[in-house]
């Protein structure tokens, strides 16, 4: 088993290093900082499935580090919640195949309310559906997944946190946030205490 565990640890950590490196995390980050930081909106991430989870990760995590986000399910959108958007937001969709149909659905909903609102795709399929009318996108590298069957995924969200990671990063960067910045939106808890130590 420890020699398994070993070949999953390698696969994933290829996959990392084989995320596509461009342009488009610049462009990116200036749309977002240009959206978030000098008009007055935030950041909308929305996924299905797993997929949606990485997108909360993603959204709670810019929240933490000073850049307005929120969640928004795409289901619950088709249903009022699609009232969150503002026209100064961004959109951030998440899906490994492009193809996923509510996302899609989403997308066309977001674009008939605000026409001129940015959209960023994370996606495993540059050439699929949202990847074809997404303003940016940026690309996994479509990494195999580790599970046996090839279907659950796996190393796909993998690459999928850590490039949100290097969004976020990125931007915290951008913006100058500090440690005190980050104690008075994270008061609670270990982290909470450290931020504060030279505050």
């Amino acid at each position: 088993m420890k020699d398994e565990i070993r070949q999953i640890l390698n696969s994933e950590a290829v996959a990392i290093k084989n995320i596509p490196v461009t342009d488009n995390y610049e462009k990116v980050i200036g749309i977002l900082y240009k959206s978030i930081h000098r008009n007055g909106g935030k950041l909308i991430a929305s996924g299905m499935g797993k997929a949606g989870q990485i997108a909360i990760n993603i959204a709670t995590t810019f929240s933490s580090t000073g850049s307005p986000a929120v969640f928004l399910h795409p289901s619950d959108a088709q249903h009022g919640d699609l009232g969150i958007i503002q026209k100064n937001d961004v959109m951030l969709l998440v899906s490994n195949s492009g193809k996923t149909r509510e996302i899609l659905e989403l997308f066309k909903l977001c674009r008939n309310l605000y026409s001129e609102i940015p959209v960023v795709v994370l996606t495993g399929n540059t050439e699929s559906p949202l990847g074809t009318i997404a303003d940016v996108v940026i690309n996994t590298g479509n990494p195999d997944e580790v599970c046996p069957l090839g279907l659950t995924p796996t190393t796909s969200t993998t690459t999928m946190t850590v490039i949100g990671d290097i969004l976020v990063v990125l931007m915290m960067k951008k913006i100058g946030f500090t440690a005190g910045d980050y104690a008075k939106r994270h008061h609670g808890g270990y982290l909470g205490a450290k931020s504060r130590e030279n505050y």
